[in-house]
């Protein structure tokens, strides 16, 4: 016999009755009935209860065993009692006797129960991980991440794609995030950096000829922390030479499409797949005010400025703002005349939470608005706001004043605040978020630049290595802010699941691209000189994107955390705390690294402490 186990703790069923087995694993729980004593054992594959009998002579022994202890048991398997059986264990027919017993390993008292969700802060969780790993819905999480990966492996392999994995330690480029930064100890002064993707290697891959790449690629951006952002992170990193923007989405479409379809019962509740048309950019933030909407949500915003530029429109706090240059957004909230009025109370609390005076609303009932500013609406007015956002009686109409940029992130967010006001009514709304769906798009014709208003100078407002969609003769003749790039984002759910482009492949326009954006060609020489150089010796025409994996993990497994689709993982202040990291280094290691320290002054808390200063 196997010295610790013949089966797992997940495979014994009513055909193994009477067989003598051996089995490992760790101990779930000890349930002492009328001194008869029922041990839950538990691996990976599952659980299995075992007795030990109260004649038995290893009973003082095994009731002195702790929880999470790993033991060795072998005994015969037997057929549970009528009415004992448990159809949530695929073991819950069965029960082994215990002939044998064996410590393997005795665990300390634990800090927190591994059997159940006691509460413990994640703190905690990430101090012990491995203990955290051990819960089930841990191991379902992090299997399922495994088995999305592979699924993406073979969908790619099935496609003819090429897997590639490209330099960790690399050049610092400015790529729109902070790099993470290596010293060099062989070359003083000098620095590597930690990709923030594989962006200028996948694209030199396809300068070498190789014309279908993917990587599931380690990326790293020194940013602060939030629940959807991790300093590490992993994506399904593609490329492909001689390709259209249509053929980009065709080809990586139905992988996606394949997993989301595959594992989307993992919650218990199957959801559907829906890809819906493209939408520009311009499109998209002007009706959800967002580049990454959740289409879930069926409320749409539009423009009323005119409405309120009117003559006959006396609300002063609206055309002064119009004046200056700005718009009013529009949100209509349909069949909530109904509601009391702490419905809309609640809507003008949320957005004065949000740094806003409020949120001002016309009701319409009867064929007659009311509401806060209906009185400054004349008839007429109201009328065109009627025809203008396809009003009924029984609407409402939400209004956001400001600058066109602000306006449209505003309204974005009063669209998704007034929607989940609408799905809590109780009973149900026609007009809720809808449920067990995944809805994706494809967000395209991004703009080239933008302008900064912090460094007041033009800037690119996607990746800096897309093509033009207009090319040289867009660059050479339009305003930049009128130009668009083959750039396109993968939104669902109101996550941006996937960002890519059509690749600038002639370094002619890539050098007039940049210096739009203020780069000279020096800089682009220093910086990027090596794909530069590649470009020069023959560059196909391409493009590629890379999709989040540890977010398609997240949505999957409904997690609005991306730190619980991972085993191991840092806190929201980038520390681990389980492996001590970042910790000090000693003065021997940063002088061979040819390194000094230069610590920030601790900030002096009061007064008293700045006259001791």
């Amino acid at each position: 016999m196997h010295p610790y186990r013949t089966h797992t703790c997940g495979e014994l069923n009513k055909s193994h009755v009477d067989e003598t087995v051996r089995l490992s694993g760790w101990i779930h729980r000890v349930r002492d009935h009328g001194g008869v004593l029922f041990i839950d054992l538990r691996d990976t594959f599952g659980m299995t209860q075992c007795v030990v009998d109260e004649d038995s002579p290893l009973i003082n022994e095994i009731d002195r065993w702790r929880n999470e202890s790993v033991i060795t048991l072998t005994g015969k398997v037997r057929n549970r009692a009528e009415g004992t059986q448990n159809d949530k264990l695929g073991t819950g027919d069965i029960e082994v006797y215990i002939d044998t017993a064996e410590m393997q390993s005795a665990a300390d008292v634990i800090p927190f129960q591994v059997a159940e969700d006691d509460g413990t802060g994640e703190d905690i969780r990430l101090r012990y991980r491995y203990l955290d790993l051990r819960r089930q819905n841990m191991q379902r999480k992090i299997r399922l991440r495994n088995d999305v990966i592979r699924a993406m492996r073979e969908n790619m392999y099935d496609k003819d794609f090429q897997e590639f994995q490209t330099p960790i330690l690399t050049a610092s480029s400015p790529e729109g995030a902070r790099d993470y930064l290596v010293p060099s100890r062989l070359h003083p002064g000098k620095f590597y950096a930690l990709p923030q993707a594989p962006q200028q290697f996948k694209q030199l891959l396809m300068m070498s000829g190789f014309d279908k790449y993917f990587q599931i690629a380690p990326c790293f951006r020194d940013e602060d922390g939030r629940a959807d952002r991790l300093a590490e992170f992993y994506q399904l990193d593609v490329e492909m030479s001689f390709v259209t923007q249509d053929e980009v989405f065709a080809a990586i479409q139905p992988v996606i499409e394949n997993i989301f379809e595959k594992f989307s019962d993992f919650t218990g509740t199957k959801r559907k797949v829906e890809w819906l048309p493209s939408l520009p950019y311009k499109e998209a933030m002007l009706k959800y005010g967002s580049d990454k909407p959740d289409l879930r949500n069926p409320l749409e915003i539009v423009d009323v400025t005119d409405v309120f530029a009117r003559d006959d429109v006396e609300f002063k706090a609206f055309k002064g703002v119009i004046a200056k240059g700005g718009v009013v957004r529009a949100i209509r909230a349909p069949q909530v005349s109904d509601q009391p009025r702490s419905f809309f109370d609640k809507l003008n609390s949320w957005a004065q939470g949000q740094g806003a005076p409020g949120l001002g609303y016309v009701l319409f009932d009867s064929g007659e608005g009311k509401g806060p500013i209906a009185k400054f609406i004349p008839d007429a007015a109201q009328q065109a706001l009627r025809e203008t956002a396809g009003l009924e009686d029984g609407d409402a109409i939400f209004f956001v004043c400001n600058q066109e940029s602000p306006a449209a992130k505003f309204a974005g967010l009063a669209r998704d605040a007034i929607c989940d006001s609408i799905s809590a009514i109780e009973g149900g709304h026609p007009f809720a978020r809808e449920k067990d769906v995944y809805k994706f798009c494809w967000i395209v014709d991004f703009p080239m630049y933008e302008f900064d208003e912090t460094q007041q100078k033009i800037d690119f407002s996607h990746n800096p290595f897309s093509m033009p969609q207009g090319g040289m003769d867009d660059l050479d003749n339009k305003d930049p802010l009128d130009i668009f790039a083959f750039q396109y984002d993968c939104v669902c759910n109101g996550f941006e699941l996937a960002s890519g482009a059509i690749r600038n492949h002639k370094p002619e326009i890539m050098e007039k691209a940049f210096g739009i954006a203020g780069y000279g060609k020096d800089v682009l020489e220093a910086e990027f000189g090596g794909m530069l150089n590649a470009m020069r010796y023959g560059a196909p025409p391409h493009g590629g994107l890379a999709f989040g994996v540890d977010r398609i993990v997240m949505l999957l497994a409904d997690e609005p955390n991306l730190r619980e689709v991972y085993a191991f993982v840092m806190n929201g202040q980038y520390e681990d705390q389980m492996m001590q990291a970042p910790s000090e280094v000693g003065l021997e290691q940063l002088k061979e690294l040819h390194l000094k320290l230069n610590m920030p002054k601790p900030a002096i808390k009061d007064d008293a402490e700045k006259k001791r200063a």
